[in-house]
């Protein structure tokens, strides 16, 4: 039982859990009260297993890195509790169901969003995290498939509604990152990697916050502009945007930088688990 415990945490399940709610998002948007049960399970279940193989494959390319940060030194990998080569067979298993299933029960351009979002964040995002600080940005091409994966496998084409969704959470990814690099800037100074409030300082970083912000309120307004969501949705995600960009402001007047990037990041968890709902119930509001 312990065994599988520590291959379950070696898929980052938290990881899993929030893209899985993105990609419900995604589907149910475009689902709307026309839901087909057995493809959303097909979308979720192959969703999951890929999501958890490129996980895998992260702790293993990432597991020297890990080993010089606190929050991660203690990782199956790192201790040598899982060998490197089962990690690589179970990643590899795990990912060929997942691209089965979707291959079997929704569709090719699902499995081509999938196979693009691991492939960038195993190999591209896994490359630059550890030579430039832009690593973020190409990270979040990955962190935004899944909604997209989601809607296209209702509608078997990338339209603009497809299109809004990734530019929404690849705008929301950027101030939930610089947050997180923010307040734990020591972990990844010591473990070498050029972040952008390790390589340009944190004021660049709240910069960058509020730009993004900005531009995520925008995006998640132009969802309801051309007809994809309601007036709730729209008021909702209006008030909390606008809540989230005084937060991001307050950061230029902060005296604890570590305490404002904490607040600046748990404000984003909220926003997301808002948009996730929204869209899920987006059929049933006006």
């Amino acid at each position: 039982m312990e065994t599988i415990k520590t291959y379950y945490r070696l898929t980052k399940p938290g990881i899993i859990y929030g893209n899985l709610m993105y990609a419900a998002a995604g589907f149910l948007l475009a689902a709307g009260k026309h839901i087909d049960l057995g493809l959303l399970i097909a979308t979720l279940g192959g969703t999951s297993l890929v999501i958890a193989s490129a996980c895998v494959y992260n702790n293993v390319l990432d597991r020297n890195i890990d080993s010089r940060m606190r929050r991660t030194r203690k990782r199956a990998l790192v201790q040598h509790i899982i060998s490197i080569r089962a990690a690589l067979i179970f990643a590899s298993v795990v990912g060929t169901a997942g691209f089965v299933i979707l291959a079997l029960f929704t569709n090719w351009l699902v499995v081509l969003i999938e196979a693009i979002a691991i492939l960038v964040y195993v190999l591209a995002y896994g490359l630059a995290k550890r030579t430039t600080e832009h690593s973020t940005v190409i990270g979040s091409v990955s962190g935004s498939a899944p909604p997209v994966a989601g809607y296209c496998a209702v509608t078997n084409h990338f339209d603009g509604g497809a299109l809004l969704l990734f530019l929404i959470l690849t705008f929301w990814q950027m101030p939930h990152f610089y947050a997180i690099a923010t307040y734990r800037r020591k972990d990844y100074r010591d473990a070498g990697l050029p972040v952008l409030t390790v390589k340009k300082g944190i004021k660049a970083a709240k910069i960058q916050i509020v730009a993004y912000i900005i531009a995520f309120i925008i995006s998640a307004a132009l969802l309801n502009v051309y007809g994809y969501t309601g007036y709730i949705y729209l008021a909702v995600m209006m008030i909390l945007g606008l809540w989230w960009l005084k937060l991001g402001l307050a950061g230029f007047k902060a005296a604890d930088d570590n305490k404002w990037g904490r607040q600046v990041f748990f404000f984003s968890l909220l926003i997301t688990v808002a948009f996730s709902v929204l869209l899920a119930i987006n059929a049933w509001l006006p």
